[in-house]
């Protein structure tokens, strides 16, 4: 009658060992990429900050460049003077309306 208690416990002993010790190799691979990942997000926030520094620029850059172009074609655009406009003219059969 030992014999077989003591393969029971021995078989329930492996099925809960085996599942605790899975669990713990998952965490420590869990640990050990959230140390790397940790060490990285400095150099990650830099380089993002970085990125948002110049896409800031070019936009600032773009946005200059184009209230340029409307001042100067709100202002003429050249140094020449505008053509005169035809003013109002009678035609030579029309008589004037008394």
């Amino acid at each position: 009658m030992e014999r077989p208690l003591i393969a029971v416990l021995l078989l329930v002993g492996l099925i809960i060992g085996s599942g605790v010790g899975s669990s713990y190799a998952r965490a420590r691979r869990g640990w050990n990429d959230y140390q790397a990942a940790k060490k990285t997000v400095p150099g990650a926030r830099r380089a993002a900050w970085l990125l948002i520094k110049m896409v800031t620029t070019k936009v600032g850059v773009i946005a200059l460049l184009l209230v340029g172009a409307v001042a100067y074609a709100a202002a003429g655009g050249t140094d020449e003077p505008a053509p005169p406009t035809p003013g109002p003219s009678s035609a030579p059969d029309e008589r004037p309306a008394r």
